[in-house]
């Protein structure tokens, strides 16, 4: 039998709090509000986004790009094959589906997908407030209750019996980069944005990175400008294909999740080794070969502008006001070269939760309460497998982090879609219990 939570939904007064109230509403969190709404509608959600129109992977929306999963593993099918927010009946609606179907590609477009995103999101403008960034997380009472109260940076605060913290992972920006401000160096998350705001074509460009973006961005730069050079520097041998093996795909099935959040870290190490290659420092096929063959025909015409040098590592980045000069280093036999480059994209990923230089200790907007919560040996966070942070601190509501746990539950919460639904799934069950119990529970007061 349920419990009531709450005596109304009203979650935009900020005085009653919402039952779950969520950070960000990409596509983690937008999947999660499709749950609670067909599983378990009683639950009153609200949800802060910090963009005004958020747009999935907006920077990345190149021409003829693709997405990397099935198009049926979307926000909904794993979970509900029948729901009407599933990528299959967006088309339907769209009045496109026969067209799509009879598109000869394996995966579809990176921009229809996120069309498919943008006509979901729509249908949650009730429960969302866009243009609100989260600044501060702190915990209060409510009639006696612990709840969580969220402060943006238009002032605008917030409150929930349960948080959801779906912001998305952090951009990875390794040294030397981490130390300079340019407009000429540009993540791959801002990649589309900053070239509107570039005032001459670049001449020399510089792509930092082997995966899948680096290939994509090396591949678009070398259209856009035809007449640039524009060199990939990979630090290993040279660009790697993707594992695509529909055994190791098996790391994407929720077995699989189980299995790597029950092992030890020294088994979790050795698992991220094996399927590293299924997701990250990869490309698939399609890209890979009309690269090369990009290149091969410039040196038969003998006016090659691509290169993609290998066992490179960038040891110093300076930025002079009109270039950015980087001091490379040959990763074996120690050669240093220098070279200046007009632009700079990395095409380096992003953040996982822990200690590990290449991640952060836990997502920066938990600074103001991270102290309730407990860190393993290793320095990782705990965290339950309904994905909620583990505390033995009272008075503390029920957190989960959506999308973030890598490092926990394994490459199916590596920022894809693979398994995003049953995820959403997971965790309104366990806001459901969580908070349940906790109204069931004697009141706590908090410290």
């Amino acid at each position: 039998m349920s419990v009531p939570l709450t005596e109304t939904t009203d979650g935009l007064n900020g005085d009653v709090p919402s039952d779950v109230l969520g950070v960000g509403f990409g596509p983690a969190n937008l999947a999660l509000a499709i749950a609670v709404e067909e599983d378990d509608p009683e639950l009153s959600v609200h949800f802060l986004e910090g963009r005004q129109d958020p747009l999935w992977q907006g920077g990345m929306m190149l021409d003829g790009s693709n997405i990397q999963n099935h198009p049926s593993r979307d926000l909904v099918t794993l979970r509900n094959p029948r729901s009407r927010y599933s990528f299959l009946n967006y088309l339907f609606e769209e009045k496109r589906l026969l067209e799509h179907l009879n598109v000869a590609a394996e995966f579809p477009l990176r921009k229809e997908y996120a069309q498919y995103i943008n006509w979901a999101t729509q249908q949650f403008g009730d429960r969302v407030e866009l243009g609100e960034r989260a600044v501060a997380v702190e915990v209060e009472e409510y009639r006696g209750e612990p709840v969580y109260a969220v402060t943006t940076d238009r002032g605008v605060r917030r409150t929930g019996r349960s948080l959801v913290l779906g912001p998305g992972r952090t951009p990875y920006v390794p040294e030397p980069f981490d130390a300079l401000t340019s407009p000429r160096v540009i993540h791959l998350t801002r990649y589309l944005y900053q070239l509107r705001s570039l005032t001459a074509a670049p001449a020399r460009i510089a792509v930092i990175g082997g995966s899948q973006s680096a290939v994509e961005l090396t591949l678009d730069l070398s259209r856009r400008f035809p007449d640039a050079r524009v060199v990939d520097l990979v630090r290993s041998f040279s660009l790697r294909l993707k594992d695509t093996s529909p055994f190791s795909e098996e790391g994407y099935f929720p077995a699989f999740t189980q299995y790597y959040y029950g092992t030890d870290r020294a088994g979790k190490r050795e698992l991220d080794a094996y399927m590293r290659a299924t997701n990250y420092s990869s490309a698939d096929d399609d890209v890979l070969k009309e690269l090369y063959l990009r290149i091969y025909e410039q040196r038969l015409d003998g006016d090659q502008k691509v290169f993609v040098q290998g066992n490179r590592q960038v040891v110093a980045a300076h930025d002079d006001g009109t270039e950015v000069a980087l001091r490379i280093r040959e990763t074996h036999t120690g050669e240093i070269t220098e070279e200046s480059f007009d632009l700079v994209v990395l095409a380096t990923g992003f953040r996982d939760i822990g200690p590990q230089p290449h991640q952060e200790p836990y997502p920066p907007l938990l600074a103001g309460v991270i102290d309730r919560f407990r860190f393993d040996e290793d320095g990782y966070l705990l965290v339950n497998p309904d994905y909620s942070l583990v505390s033995d601190h009272p008075g503390t509501p029920p957190l989960f982090l959506n999308g973030l746990c890598e490092s926990s539950h394994g490459i199916g919460d590596a920022g894809s879609f693979s398994l995003l639904s049953l995820r959403a799934e997971v965790i309104s069950n366990g806001a459901r219990s969580r908070i349940g119990a906790a109204l069931t529970a004697p009141a706590v007061p908090v410290p």
